[in-house]
């Protein structure tokens, strides 16, 4: 059993295996997403990896890797210190400077 399924929305994975590469209760899981203390990230595959998708769970200095098919079967998993991204900051124009001429 995979642990992971795939719905209309994208990819359901199981508390139970991301509690398991936290070190963490299954039931503590739902909040600590809710909360932002364990965040995601979702690649889809391009080229020779079409038709798969890296998502890569953070929490507490940790990653869990997992690269899964369409159907949701896992084909890798990893686990591996790691920060989350920072989010993309917006980049602030220049403001318009005299020719001065």
């Amino acid at each position: 059993m995979s642990r992971l399924t795939v719905s209309d929305d994208g990819f359901v994975v199981d508390a139970e295996l991301l509690g398991a590469a936290f070190g963490l209760a299954p039931a503590a899981v739902p909040e600590k997403l809710r909360a932002g203390a364990i965040t995601s990230l979702c690649e889809a595959g391009v080229d020779a990896d079409a038709g798969r998708w890296r998502l890569t769970f953070y929490h507490a200095g940790r990653a869990l890797r997992l690269v899964v098919d369409g159907d949701g079967t896992i084909l890798s998993r990893g686990r591996f210190d790691a920060h989350p991204p920072r989010p993309a900051r917006p980049v602030a124009a220049a403001p318009d400077t005299p020719n001065g001429g």
